[in-house]
């Protein structure tokens, strides 16, 4: 027999532990109709009560995870081969399923006008279930990017908008439809009026692979920037006298009303760990974790694609082929929070939160995503103390358990076709 009121089932999730409000708490979570209900309104309101309980084995639940910043996986390279973008995103989706991400933002490195012309309308913004994580939108990580801080990016596509302004950005994209993220550098010419027309059209605009100075950041926040792309790569150095982007994380010139976020690759990689402790104890409310993670990502050490570059993975490093220059990684988001929490010796509550409510809010998104409060999406995941990851749910279903499901992984061979494989998590 169902809930009085509603002919939709009730859940609850008891021997548990639950995020909310900064805190883990032991309280049980409620859901139906793959929202978080208040119980308080089903049992005196309604007068219902569960239809099923789920014995969570002194589990944390926290809310699912957010990968705004993610350039494939497992095969797979969300900037090339527009033809397989479609079963791509799919694969990648079902997959970090396995490390708690239950939403994320494929990522879009440099490419040509005509690349993003065919690549764009494919990746659409998309709910998520058994088949995989939601997809929030669209990063589109350049081409208006700083040539001295490219990184992996190819420098041949390389663009301003200094001349033509927003024109300039619309003939090289065509459509922002499903954009959710666009970095650039902010050190050109025409700055202020991009910034403000892609904020004015909902896009978050994130400053990355740039060289611009302090005040040039401040004003790019003042015009609506409210992200910074991987924080301490592909930008200039912290200096006492202009700390740069850096500076961003304790400037007093931010507006009021305007939040600072920065991305962060937690992998041991790309930030040593008392650079992540000093950007953590300046600005621990603006954390967003990352994993930038590439086609790599899943799969052994060898040869892979980024875009159009080649790229090595060695020992868990992946740079440009032939180069020291790193270009994305090979981390899960589970990793990263793992040696994020490791690396600051932050309360596991802060590991949780710069994954998930963090990313949220960056993206506006906490109505619905990144927290376990009444009426949000039930996307969560269970995980011990150690933060490892045992099962994922969106919208209150079960959608992957660590204990019997596969990944599957497209490698290639010898001959360069396309082998897909499943291996155990």
């Amino acid at each position: 027999m169902t809930s009085t009121t509603s002919k939709l089932p009730v859940t609850k999730f008891k021997n548990c532990r639950i995020l909310v409000n900064h805190k883990i708490i032991r309280e049980d979570l409620w859901v139906r109709d793959g929202k978080i209900i208040n119980p308080e309104k089903l049992f005196y309101g309604e007068k219902g009560h569960a239809d099923k309980e789920v014995d969570c084995g002194n589990c944390i639940i926290s809310p699912g995870y957010i990968d705004t910043q993610i350039n494939g996986g497992f095969g797979v390279d969300f900037s090339s081969d527009a033809h397989k973008v479609k079963d791509g995103l799919l694969l990648v989706a079902r997959n970090i399923l396995s490390h708690g991400v239950t939403s994320y933002c494929p990522t879009v490195i440099t490419s040509t006008p005509e690349t993003y012309k065919e690549i764009i309308p494919e990746i659409k913004k998309q709910e998520g279930g058994p088949h995989g994580a939601s997809v929030l939108g669209i990063h589109l990580e350049g081409p208006f990017i700083s040539e001295e801080k490219k990184g992996a990016h190819p420098i041949d596509l390389i663009k301003t908008y200094e001349d033509n302004g927003f024109k300039e950005v619309m003939d090289t994209y065509s459509t922002l439809e499903n954009v959710a993220i666009i970095t650039l550098a902010p050190e050109f010419g025409n700055a202020d009026v991009v910034i403000e027309e892609l904020t004015r059209k909902g896009v978050v605009v994130s400053l990355g692979h740039s060289e611009a100075n302090l005040e040039e950041a401040e004003e790019a926040v003042q015009h609506g920037a409210r992200f910074i792309t991987h924080l301490f790569n592909a930008m200039g150095p912290f200096h006492h006298r202009d700390p740069g982007i850096v500076g961003l994380l304790t400037s007093d010139n931010i507006p009021s009303d305007q939040e600072i976020f920065y991305g962060m690759i937690a992998d041991g990689i790309h930030t040593n760990p008392a650079a992540l402790r000093i950007a953590h104890r300046s600005h621990p409310d603006g954390m967003v974790l990352v994993t930038d993670a590439m086609a790599a990502m899943g799969l052994p050490s060898g040869r892979h694609q980024l875009g159009s570059v080649a790229v090595d993975v060695v020992h868990r490093r992946a740079s440009v082929a032939g180069t020291t220059t790193l270009s994305g990684s090979i981390a899960t988001m589970d990793d990263c929070v793992r040696h994020f929490k490791e690396a600051t010796r932050c309360t596991t509550e802060q590991a949780l939160e710069a994954a998930t409510l963090h990313p949220a809010q960056m993206l506006r998104i906490t109505d619905r995503k990144g927290t376990l409060e009444y009426d949000t999406d039930a996307d969560f995941i269970f995980v011990d103390d150690d933060l490892n990851v045992s099962y994922t749910y969106i919208a209150g279903e079960l959608v992957w358990d660590n204990s019997k499901d596969k990944i599957e992984v497209i490698q290639r061979s010898e001959d360069d076709e396309e082998i897909e494989y499943a291996r155990d998590v």
